[in-house]
């Protein structure tokens, strides 16, 4: 068995590869809960309370929280060997997605105009690599579903 270090990223040290493109983007996604709504001492987007999903909204998101961020999807896509620093690449849009399915986020517009770019989010050509190569079986489920 031969292993080598993930594809396209300049490798730091023996296996390890530079991630700090990869988790830059992921941050400009803002891949946490958005809310509209104040809290107890007034601060926008504070949350007081638990905010519960029906099982259905819950549902929509199986598949896409089991990521695990190896980047895998991201360095098997010719798009984003090609444009890694402009394209976000599977992983980061996948996540993307995520926030703008969860029922309880109240910014999906602003995060769909975020990713409304000429690289961000178009380069994507379906060539599927991603759900290959991707460690989590679900996400090749997803997969079929996100682009059907």
């Amino acid at each position: 068995m031969k292993i080598y270090p993930l594809p396209h990223m300049h490798v730091l040290k023996d296996l390890v590869p530079d991630m700090t493109n990869f988790y830059t983007q992921y941050a400009s996604i803002k891949p946490y809960l958005q809310r509209k709504d104040t809290g107890a001492g007034g601060e926008a987007g504070v949350i007081a309370k638990e905010h519960l999903q029906s099982e259905v909204d819950r549902k929509k998101l199986d598949g896409m929280y089991e990521c695990i961020l190896c980047a895998c999807c991201s360095t098997s896509c010719p798009s984003y060997w090609w444009n890694a620093d402009k394209y976000l690449g599977p992983a980061v849009l996948m996540q993307a997605y995520r926030w703008v399915a969860d029922s309880r986020d109240h910014f999906s517009k602003e995060r769909l105009r975020a990713l409304d770019d000429e690289f961000k989010l178009y380069r994507c050509h379906q060539i599927q690599n991603c759900s290959r190569v991707c460690p989590k079986v679900r996400r090749r489920e997803w997969s079929r579903e996100f682009w059907a």
